[in-house]
């Protein structure tokens, strides 16, 4: 009886740029920085240790184009710590490594096999019993279905097909070399070693259809445990599918209720207990990179959200009491509520309530959301392409999608707890 296991990993983004870095020193933030690295080095040396027979990569092996050439030379020792270890590697690109993105190249072992992006091809382990199915992309946009075109699975050997695919658009992600799990399921395969989705799932069990999910979280975006699949065969029949955790850097977005607070000490207090309890809980022992999301209906309000670098500061602070390796705060997000309820502010009769009730009626104006909507329109087109697409500021956000109305709303918000914040 034959019994092997490997490893089905994807999405490595090899020294990815982590945005909201800049500025920022300490262990920490290094860390961070290097994360994409020391998570890939961290799986290679799971390989080594569980004897694996082979490893795939399932495509975004890197980010895209190299800076320099220390991405591919990182990536080359890897790989010959594997051939070292006498394990191949099955390794196709995907949207971000695209053969047209990538324009730096360096010699690998023997043992790393790429796949074409001319064609769908495949590679035999005879040793083992194994035919690996895989295509890579030529450019990014690959808007055609790959599938059709995967070759028959071949008679009396474990197939694996590799492919880098939106699956519909799954989790939000760009729909490259669409696919449906009736598509996979139907071609005969023993497992659908897939890229692309960062979120970890198996869709399909016999035949098992895979996300790994990205190898290390790289953003609040991508929170919880990360890594890759160790999958146990035997005989053709997979027994196992372990997942193997190599993300050295945990992000988590904490709800942190400040509700009933009276002095900003009490709010840091909870955000302290709620980061404690994040570490104990979901860490294991790894960094925890935290946004912190202000909740509730609190007296200090308007302080918290005129106070923001401060406040920040101040959680990061908090952070530090935990160790440099313990936490680190990416950023504080007020989403509380006043205690005075804003139409009571706009039954005041003075300045404020007047600018209160003015902002209101400006929310509803077609005249002036036309105008801002002129204004706004090229100030937006001349924003970076990822600042756009990734605009997390509420105000920000609301300009982006040209909601004038959200935008104006949000302003008024500020600037009452601006005038409010003076007032007392």
């Amino acid at each position: 009886m034959t019994s092997f296991r490997f490893i089905h990993t994807a999405d490595i983004h090899l020294d990815s740029p982590l945005r909201g870095l800049a500025g920022y020193e300490g262990p920490a933030v290094e860390r961070i920085r290097t994360a994409t690295r020391q998570a890939f080095d961290n799986l290679i040396s799971e390989a080594i240790d569980q004897g694996v027979g082979f490893v795939v990569i399932a495509g975004d092996l890197y980010d895209g184009d190299w800076r320099d050439y220390q991405t591919g030379l990182f990536f080359a020792r890897q790989m010959g710590r594997l051939a070292k270890a006498e394990i191949p590697a099955f390794v196709l690109h995907g949207n971000h490594d695209a053969e047209s993105q990538i324009t730096k190249r360096l010699t690998l072992p023997a043992s790393v096999n790429v796949f074409s992006s001319r064609k769908p091809e495949t590679f035999t382990f005879e040793e083992l019993g194994v035919a690996i199915h895989g295509q890579s992309f030529r450019q990014r946009d690959i808007t055609d279905n790959l599938v059709p075109a995967y070759p028959e699975p071949v008679v009396n050997a474990f197939n694996i097909g590799v492919l880098h695919t939106g699956m519909g658009g799954m989790g939000g992600h760009a729909n490259y070399a669409p696919c449906t799990v009736a598509d996979l399921v139907t071609k005969g395969y023993d497992y659908w070693a897939l890229g692309h989705v960062h979120q970890g799932e198996v869709l399909h069990q016999n035949p098992h259809v895979v996300f790994p999910g990205n190898l290390q979280g790289r953003h609040i975006r991508e929170t919880g445990p990360k890594g890759a699949y160790l999958v146990s065969v035997e005989d053709r029949e997979i027994v196992e599918l372990e997942s193997l955790h190599t993300d050295v850097v945990r992000w988590a977005h904490l709800q942190v209720s400040v509700d009933g607070c009276e002095r900003n000490a009490e709010a840091l207090e909870c955000v302290r207990e709620a980061v404690e309890q994040a570490i104990d809980a979901g860490a294991e022992g790894r960094l925890l990179a935290c946004r912190i999301e202000l909740t509730g209906r609190t007296k200090i309000h308007d302080h918290l959200l005129i106070c923001t670098e401060h406040l920040l500061a101040e959680a990061r602070a908090t952070a530090l009491g935990f160790g440099d390796d313990s936490a680190w705060i990416e950023r504080v997000v007020i989403a509380t509520e006043p205690l005075l309820d804003p139409a009571m502010v706009a039954e005041r009769e003075d300045a404020l309530g007047e600018l209160h009730r003015m902002l209101g009626e400006a929310a509803s104006d077609p005249e002036l959301l036309s105008k801002l909507e002129a204004d706004f329109r090229e100030l937006i087109g001349k924003l970076p392409s990822d600042l756009r697409h990734d605009a997390e500021d509420a105000a920000l956000k609301a300009a982006v999608q040209a909601d004038y109305s959200a935008l104006i709303m949000h302003v008024r918000g500020y600037l009452n707890a601006r005038l409010t914040a003076q007032e007392n």
